[in-house]
């Protein structure tokens, strides 16, 4: 005891899915392990393509490495921990761990919301400066960007994790949820959390919003660049490769505002999971098929590199 009902907690058990009867849970297993596998694979062959064919070296490609890797970490955190509170009931996770995970979802978070400024800035430049476009987006210039958009989360997430796990905890040890995220961790802690909610309502803004705002600004000059291409093929060859983007871009930061704009808000437990869900298992499988596999470059890419991984001959130049 630390003093009065204050205890020292030494693990946290993951509430995940429990209230829903074993069948359901069972179904649950299979669909995410599914998906998280498909996340996997999808995100490993844009890694794989984007390397070894040498004309996928562009920026938008290397960015796009970047983010297949930011997913494959971001999926990593949460969806194994989940898969195992569904099929073995394994629901406890250390203190340490429940820190760990809660740091490592934020350093990825933080980390791919400024990535997706990024790549919105590469297809702005792409579309309305093309002439200049190679001297702009210089392998130089584009390993600074990408430094830029991993840097923010290392801060973000040791302040945040820090301050959350120096709170006392009291009472249950029970998160509501299928992995440690803030929200539901704060409501164990028995102090004032008044400051610390304000800086996460700050943080959120700053991390969440300032990005957004870089996108909406870019592809509001791209929407203007477009709109003066003369021919209706020019027009939706420019929209095609912004489309794609946008989408999820909306699902990634609207689920994400909802979540922790309030980070104690009233909203029912499982509305929050399901939000949850779909950033931190859907969006990145989603990501490879919808940025890159309906991409006729990264297709020929993909059958260049299997025809040299197997040594077939005939294959797509």
């Amino acid at each position: 005891m630390a003093g009065g009902n204050w205890t020292r907690v030494s693990e946290f058990i993951l509430m995940s899915f429990s209230s829903l009867p074993t069948e359901i849970q069972s179904l649950l297993f299979l669909v995410f392990l599914i998906i998280y596998l498909v996340t996997l694979m999808g995100n490993g062959l844009i890694l794989l393509v984007t390397w070894a064919d040498p004309m996928l070296h562009s920026p938008m490609y290397f960015f796009l490495r970047n983010l297949s890797f930011l997913e494959i970490g971001f999926n990593l955190v949460a969806v194994p921990k989940m898969l195992a509170t569904l099929i073995a009931q394994d629901t406890t996770i250390s203190f340490l761990g429940c820190a760990t995970q809660m740091y490592f979802f934020f350093f990825f978070g933080v980390s791919e919301c400024f990535l997706l400024a990024t790549m919105a800035y590469d297809r702005y430049v792409a579309i309305c400066d093309p002439l200049h476009y190679p001297v702009i987006m210089s392998t130089r210039t584009c390993a600074k960007l990408a430094a830029a958009s991993w840097f923010p989360g290392v801060p973000v997430a040791t302040v945040q994790t820090t301050w959350l796990f120096s709170f006392p905890f009291c009472g249950t040890n029970e998160v509501n949820h299928f992995f440690c995220d803030s929200p539901p961790v704060l409501r164990l802690v028995c102090a004032d959390t008044a400051l610390f909610e304000v800086y996460a309502i700050s943080g959120t803004i700053l991390v969440v919003m300032l990005p957004c705002l870089l996108i909406l600004c870019s592809y509001a000059r791209i929407a203007a660049a477009i709109l003066k291409i003369p021919s209706a093929k020019g027009k939706h060859k420019a929209f095609s490769t912004c489309s794609s983007h946008l989408l999820v871009v909306s699902l990634f930061y609207v689920s994400l505002s909802l979540t922790y704009f309030r980070p104690k808000s009233n909203n029912s437990p499982e509305s929050k999971k399901v939000l949850s869900l779909s950033y931190t298992v859907v969006t990145p499988m989603l990501n490879p098929i919808i940025y890159s596999l309906r991409n006729n470059e990264v297709k020929n890419a993909l059958g260049r590199t299997f025809c040299k991984i197997l040594s077939l001959r005939n294959c797509i130049p």
